[in-house]
């Protein structure tokens, strides 16, 4: 079995949402885990826009990246620039990818504006973690 890795900042938002997708579509092929360079705990409205989207992260837990370094991970996904810049090896010989989706978490505006932004940022990361699994797994 696979192991997958994503990385971001805090590990509060758009590393959590990819870890709730590319579980649910990777299925029993792969173990999914997430982390960050720092641990921010996982943001309630991640949790309530995956809901929307039938996926449960309530149990969820924010990580830091040394509680895995000894697992050989095969794959290991950053999701935005700060973490790849902070953390640029890994110690492991995983394939690395990189794609930087927006902070939902420093959206601005009205409760609605800053729901859409989340929802916004949950489907782009939604096909990321689709094409991944279709095209690794």
């Amino acid at each position: 079995m696979k192991k997958v890795l994503v990385l971001c900042t805090g590990n509060s938002c758009r590393s959590q949402l990819a870890e709730g997708y590319l579980r649910y579509f990777a299925g029993d092929k792969a173990e999914v885990y997430s982390a960050g360079v720092e641990t921010h705990g996982v943001n309630p409205k991640a949790i309530a826009v995956m809901a929307e989207d039938g996926i449960d992260i309530s149990r969820h837990t924010s990580n830091n990246m040394n509680e895995y370094r000894d697992i050989d991970f095969d794959y290991v996904i950053t999701v935005c620039d700060n973490a790849k810049e902070r953390c640029p090896f890994f110690p492991s010989t995983a394939q690395k990818f990189h794609h930087n989706f927006p902070d939902p978490a420093k959206a601005t505006g009205t409760e609605q504006e800053v729901m859409d932004q989340f929802r916004a940022v949950r489907e782009q990361v939604k096909q990321y973690s689709e094409d991944f699994v279709r095209e690794h797994l």
